[in-house]
């Protein structure tokens, strides 16, 4: 008797945490089909990046910041689900090996591929029902490439009632503001890798996975670290990570409040 209670408490608990998931990978077709019914119609793209972020932090810092950050701003939504986080994104040449390519772990798209794989699943959403598509990036290269894909996208789709927005704030914006931030505290955000980049993996790195205290020394002597990163803490970086979902959602409000194109 007490394994079935156990079984089904255990079923009871795995199905309240999938229905109350945002990440559409987390849910069946069937739970994706419902929230969608029940006015979750906006859909999150976010792509992130898989390259090398000097010898303290993991080459999948884009990735575990993006997820977060996604989940949040679902969250605040209230109307949004996820989908997978895209791993990679343009870093440098493969052949020629530059930019990022030069350093084993890093993964480099092209950009027509990046770009390829941002409007196919946007049409995936699109055939889904998903009413809404936000497309954003948390790696540099090619958000000009995403930003004129959402514009051609929301030109061929609005007639059919869909909308796609580019989440540029999310990148540009939010960097402008982080600089802002820590300057009033005479920090320098430094730039890849640096004390704003490490202290952001800090603030969602709960298990303490992806970050490596002991290297700090090291990389403050990298080449491919942009700063010093040895002051960065989980307690910056949450102030830092609130700034970068505030500031994608106060865009993301402003361009869902525009009227809908007729």
């Amino acid at each position: 008797m007490r394994f079935f209670v156990l079984m089904w408490l255990c079923m009871l608990f795995t199905s309240a945490a999938s229905a109350q998931s945002v990440f559409i990978e987390d849910l069946t077709w069937t739970e994706v089909q419902d929230a969608i019914e029940k006015g979750s119609t906006t859909a999150i793209y976010y792509a992130g990046s898989t390259e090398q972020n000097g010898p303290h932090m993991a080459t999948g810092k884009h990735n575990f910041i993006a997820r977060h950050v996604a989940e949040r701003i679902a969250l605040k939504l209230g109307n949004a689900l996820v989908y997978p986080i895209l791993p990679f994104a343009p870093t440098g040449s493969i052949e020629g090996r530059t930019g990022h390519m030069r350093y084993p772990g890093s993964v480099s798209l092209s950009e027509g591929t990046y770009v390829a794989v941002a409007r196919d699943v946007a049409a995936s959403a699109r055939a889904a029902g998903f009413r809404t598509i936000l497309i954003m990036a948390d790696h540099g290269d090619g958000q000009t490439a995403l930003a004129n894909l959402a514009d051609v996208l929301n030109s061929q789709w609005h007639a059919k009632g869909v909308q796609v927005f580019y989440i540029g704030d999310l990148h540009d914006r939010y960097g402008q503001l982080e600089q802002e931030l820590l300057a009033k505290q005479r920090l320098n955000a430094g730039g890849h890798a640096g004390l704003a980049d490490t202290a952001s993996l800090m603030a969602v790195d709960k298990a303490r996975l992806w970050v490596r205290p002991a290297a700090m020394k090291q990389a403050v002597r990298s080449a491919e670290v942009e700063g010093d990163p040895s002051s960065a803490s989980a307690a910056l970086g949450r102030r830092l990570v609130d700034l970068k979902v505030d500031t994608a959602l106060r865009q993301i409000r402003a361009l869902l409040a525009q009227p809908r194109r007729p």
